[in-house]
């Protein structure tokens, strides 16, 4: 056992059982570093403690432990299931991880309600009420029982595509309720054959109703089912002599089958498939999700795990502890590792379907823990045929794709850094330590004034330490003195820690500032008062006529200005740093201009307060601010504002 560790660690892990379960590693910090499984919990935990692993990546984790935790567990289907629930809530530093970028869009169809059920007030106008006609719609966010839902979809454009579809064949509404309700004539989509009018009762709401539940049964992939029962009432109609209702439907079936032959490439017997490629390279890894819905290829999504280099260090000390494994394999654990938590991780949250075409093999005890965590029996394969081939090497190839683009884009982004580094002759003990902090000012027109702080640093902007800063007590419009409450409010603390000598205390390698000459004086100012080191100090002044490509660099210590060129990649990194600020300050005025607007509705709350009274309140005081900030008194000189309702307008607005 290793020597490095608490003798009271050694024994937990001594006493551990030979069992299956999950453990979990922490340090000093009580940060949690790894969270693993096992069969065998003594077995593999020992493994860890066995032998010095030296400067490696996995030694690096394991001198790190002080605590652990472990759970027993009944089956590694178990374990499988609590591994990758901790992985996903808990985020530790060496696990592979999947963050969830964003939530899935879907497709849905509002519930609709019969004639007899509509609220009595809608009696005058039951034959045209939106609540009798289902609407389909593009929708991210929380399902409801009372609508249907159809996906989830790859990207919003898939969505979109499958909505112009269902116009075109189905001819279902995509208005809002709100618009629907106020027609009197059908609007252009009518026209054009892509809604069939229920708005004005163009339609029935049986014959409507008939159409959205062939457009399920469609998108549910039951195609031949819809074509047939569409024949039949075809047919129907025509026995009725009803000649102009049967060639509405054999139009209907005409461009469904247009759609069908459009889509051959992607039908099949499947309906719903998801298809999981993974490429590791260059200590990156790519995992491609494909997906098909009621068989038809929806697109595909590229995923990017982190710690990757860490998760293969941890495998290969697994495989040691195991006898046989050659170099292939142990290259093919790595990409088998990274399919694997993938499918532990991302379902957690999506639903899964009923089939998983993988690139890789995985782990089967996987696939049954999916299945008993979804209610759904699951079927993997990864070595298909016929269509189910085709889509894998689909997703094969723009896996490669996607991770070369990455490789590419993280190569460029140190060559910026390297470049930027030259251009101003700095000197980081490594590239990936340089951090540049960018300042902008945004206002409008000099209200809402706010200053923003964002920060690059390992080759990327490190977006969670951006700041805001809320600029107070100067006159409105003036960005100098904006500028210089922000940088005393940034640096202040920072420089009395350099000069009382605390370790850890550090300034930026750039203090990057979004203004010319006048902003780098008012910067150089700052850093005088505070004795910071002027040379930090980097302005990005705009070039002649304003142009991207001719800003030049302006510099507080002295030095001449520099013109980078705009072909230079060190200009392309001050200006994606410099963009990154002037996007964050925007974003951060419009909420809070928001938030001031936010209180002109709380006027409209106060009882009393009708739109009148409002109108004569704001064109008196200039606007919600003014209203805020009056007296009683100066209330009550609007007319129509007795004191009892000028009172309750001061409080409620404090």
């Amino acid at each position: 056992m290793s020597s490095h560790h608490d003798e009271s660690l050694l024994a937990q892990v001594a006493a551990l059982p030979a069992l299956p379960g999950v453990y979990r590693y922490f340090d000093a910090q009580d940060q949690l570093l790894y969270v693993g499984k096992a069969l065998n919990l003594k077995r593999r935990v020992s493994s860890y403690f066995q032998k010095d692993h030296g400067g490696t990546r996995i030694g690096h984790m394991v001198s790190k432990i002080v605590r652990m935790e472990t759970t027993v567990v009944r089956s590694e289907a178990e374990a499988l299931l609590l591994e990758n629930n901790l992985i996903k809530t808990l985020n530790p530093k060496f696990n592979i991880l999947f963050r969830d970028d964003k939530s899935y869009p879907y497709l849905k169809m509002t519930g609709t309600v019969t004639p007899q059920a509509l609220p009595k007030a809608s009696g005058a106008q039951a034959g045209v009420s939106p609540l009798l006609y289902s609407r389909i719609a593009y929708y991210r966010g929380a399902v409801e029982k009372k609508h249907h839902y159809f996906g989830p979809f790859p990207s919003a454009w898939a969505v979109k595509e499958s909505i112009q579809l269902l116009q075109k064949v189905f001819r279902l509404r995509t208005c809002e309720d709100t618009v629907f309700a106020n027609r009197t004539r059908p609007c252009l989509l009518f026209q054009i054959k892509r809604c069939s009018g229920p708005c004005v009762n163009m339609i029935t709401p049986e014959n409507y109703a008939q159409d959205v539940h062939n457009a399920e049964k469609f998108l549910r992939g039951e195609t031949q089912q819809v074509l047939k029962e569409l024949e039949l009432r075809m047919m129907a109609h025509a026995d009725r002599l009803e000649f102009e209702l049967a060639a509405e439907v054999r139009n209907q079936m005409t461009a469904l089958s247009r759609v069908l032959h459009q889509q051959a490439v992607d039908t099949g017997s499947d309906t719903d498939v998801d298809i999981l490629a993974v490429k590791v390279q260059g200590g990156r890894a790519c995992v491609n999700l494909a997906m098909v819905r009621g068989g038809r290829h929806l697109g595909d999504r590229p995923y990017f795990p982190s710690h990757v280099e860490d998760a293969h260090a941890i495998s290969s000390l697994v495989l040691d502890g195991e006898a046989g494994h050659s170099e292939a394999e142990r290259a093919q654990a790595v990409e088998v590792q990274v399919l694997e938590a993938f499918v532990a991780q991302h379902y957690l949250g999506v639903p899964v379907p009923p089939a998983l075409i993988t690139s890789e093999a995985v782990n089967k005890h996987l696939i049954e823990a999916l299945s008993l965590q979804s209610g759904v029996k699951i079927t993997a394969v990864h070595q298909p045929r016929e269509q189910r081939r085709v889509w894998l090497e689909m997703a094969e190839k723009n896996a490669a794709i996607q991770l070369a683009r990455l490789l590419a884009e993280e190569g460029s982004q140190q060559a910026r850094t390297r470049a930027l580094v030259e251009a101003l002759d700095l000197a980081p003990d490594d590239m990936a330590t340089l951090r540049m902090e960018c300042f902008d000012i945004s206002h409008t027109a000099g209200e809402a004034t706010q200053a923003s702080c964002v920060v690059f640093q390992q080759h990327k902007m490190q977006n969670s330490e951006y700041r805001r800063y809320k600029i107070e007590g100067i006159t409105p419009g003036d960005d100098y003195a904006a500028m210089r409450q922000v940088l005393l409010r940034r640096y202040g603390k920072v420089a009395e820690s350099i000069r009382a000598g605390e370790t850890g205390a550090r300034m930026p390698d750039v203090v990057l500032i979004d203004g010319g000459k006048g902003q780098v004086s008012m910067a150089r100012e700052v850093f005088e008062t505070l004795g910071l080191d002027l040379s930090l100090i980097v302005g990005v002044e705009k070039g002649e006529g304003r142009k991207v490509g001719l800003e030049e660099l302006v510099f507080a210590d002295g030095r001449e200005k520099v013109y980078l060129g705009k072909d230079s990649a060190a200009l392309m990194l001050v200006a994606q740093v410099r963009d990154e600020a002037h996007r964050f300050a925007i974003t951060g005025m419009r909420a809070q201009r928001a938030r001031v607007r936010v209180g002109g509705s709380s006027l409209e709350e106060i009882a009393g307060v009708g739109p009148k009274k409002r109108a004569r309140l704001l064109q008196r005081f200039g606007g919600v601010r003014g209203v805020e900030s009056a007296s009683v008194q100066d209330l009550m000189s609007v007319e129509g504002i007795s004191r009892e309702l000028a009172e309750s307008i001061y409080n409620a607005l404090r």
